[in-house]
């Protein structure tokens, strides 16, 4: 794997620890924050439902700043941890949760919504007469788990935490980044993630859209094509692990 030199594109915090796991396991990366967290005001509404949110059979946290910014709120106006179910796509955001005290589980192969939607521990708590679901989520994102729990009978509700923006670089930062440091593949975690790598590409994506693109699922596999990534990689979760065995089953292309 040490052929690999990466373009690695989460918030800063987040290319960090996994560059630190690339490195270790012999792989170069480079980090290109293309997602910055901006926490969103509480609304009343969501604080409505924060203060009710042990009506909700299962409450699922999609990534690690719903886990951060929603267990802040939920120190804010409960004295004690609720005690229903949490679940997360992935295995760092249930580590959050759980240190919390929180009972969370999550998938043990895959980390994605499908990966989710198999388990039998989340299929048991949803599995109930008129079962209610609290999404804790940024701004956008996941509809496709909404939409699969409201087809099996389920009310869900969002708690919109934060929005994600693409950071302010100046022209062409990408395109000589890749260049300079003789980057060879891409990474992107989430969807909106592969959309600031598009924009930001601007008129060099003719090029960097030939470089190898690992991306976290299938969706955004789908993205990544659809906009004319010719060598895309769905690496089947966002983790370090899941995206060290994509690299180790793909060979580095040569200089």
């Amino acid at each position: 794997m040490t052929g690999w030199r990466l373009l690695l594109t989460r918030p800063a915090e987040e290319s960090a620890a996994l560059a630190h796991e690339l490195a270790a396991a012999g792989v170069y990366s480079s980090s290109l924050p293309l997602l910055a967290i901006r926490p969103l005001a509480l609304t009343d509404a969501q604080r409505a439902l924060v203060e009710s949110i042990d009506r909700y059979c299962a409450v699922i946290v999609v990534s690690k700043p719903a886990a951060r910014l929603g267990l802040e709120l939920v120190n804010q106006y409960w004295p004690q941890a609720p005690r229903q179910k949490w679940f997360s796509v992935g295995a760092a955001t249930a580590q959050i949760l759980a240190d919390y005290g929180l009972d969370v589980s999550y998938p043990q192969c895959g980390d994605d919504s499908e990966a989710l939607l198999a388990m039998p521990e989340f299929e048991s708590a949803v599995g109930r007469d008129q079962p209610k679901v609290l999404i804790l989520r940024g701004e956008g994102g996941r509809e496709m788990l909404a939409d699969r729990l409201r087809s099996l009978g389920a009310q869900v509700d969002y708690l919109e935490l934060y929005r994600r923006e693409l950071p302010s670089y100046p022209p062409a930062t990408l395109y000589q980044r890749v260049k300079v440091e003789r980057l060879n593949a891409l990474v992107v975690s989430s969807g909106q993630g592969f959309e600031h790598l598009r924009q930001l590409a601007g008129d060099t994506w003719s090029q960097l859209g030939s470089l190898p693109l690992f991306v976290p699922s299938p969706r955004v596999a789908e993205m990544a094509r659809s906009a004319g990534a010719q060598n895309v990689v769905d690496c089947r979760g966002a983790s370090a692990a899941a995206l060290l065995a994509a690299l180790r089953e793909h060979p580095a292309p040569a200089f």
